[in-house]
């Protein structure tokens, strides 16, 4: 029987079940054998993982020729230009790849956020913002390598959902398991 089980992802976590001192891993949140990760999260994210037992569907949600997007808020030191946002919209020149086309727009610090520990390190003269950044690739530290190439170095990224699967009210470190059919109907 295939298991999804959606999981709000904690700061400082590592995205796996052996242990990896002195970050705490997938084990001491979630005691179900036989389930892992679709795709991963760095240690220093926060937000939605997806964990199964079903290889194919492990393949759909993390290869990038399947197209689903993964969203995140990003919060980045500074104010967006339009011109960063553009660029972050057509691609940005990471050095060893181009990155696809983003989805991006500047949103107000979402709801029931919760607080991150530790806080993000914040200065008393440079202002951050908010975005909702979408990309169907997922190379390793691309959100954080694309905002920092424009000009808006990110403090903290959560991934809110993966395809239409979203966070929702999960709270850090909690999961639940949903069904095949309620996972695929909100996925497509």
């Amino acid at each position: 029987m295939t298991k999804i089980i959606l999981f709000n992802k904690p700061y400082g976590v590592i995205c796996q079940f052996s242990p990896n001192p002195p970050h705490p891993t997938l084990k001491e949140y979630i005691q179900l054998a036989g389930v892992y990760p679709a795709g991963r999260l760095d240690t220093d994210s926060e937000g939605l993982l997806i964990l199964t037992n079903d290889g194919k569907l492990q393949a759909l949600i993390s290869e990038p020729k399947h197209k689903k997007y993964k969203t995140y808020w990003v919060q980045v030191e500074g104010i967006p230009s339009e011109a960063q946002l553009a660029q972050l919209r057509a691609g940005v020149d990471l050095g060893d790849f181009i990155s696809a086309p983003a989805r991006v727009r500047l949103i107000a610090e979402p709801q029931n956020l919760w607080e991150r520990t530790p806080p993000i390190r914040e200065r008393k003269n440079i202002p951050t913002s908010w975005l909702e950044l979408a990309i169907c690739e997922g190379k390793n530290r691309q959100v954080r390598r694309m905002t920092a190439r424009v000009g808006l170095p990110t403090l903290r990224l959560i991934r809110a959902a993966i395809g239409g699967v979203k966070l929702a009210d999960l709270t850090p470190g909690k999961w639940c398991e949903i069904s095949s059919a309620e996972f695929m109907q909100q996925f497509n």
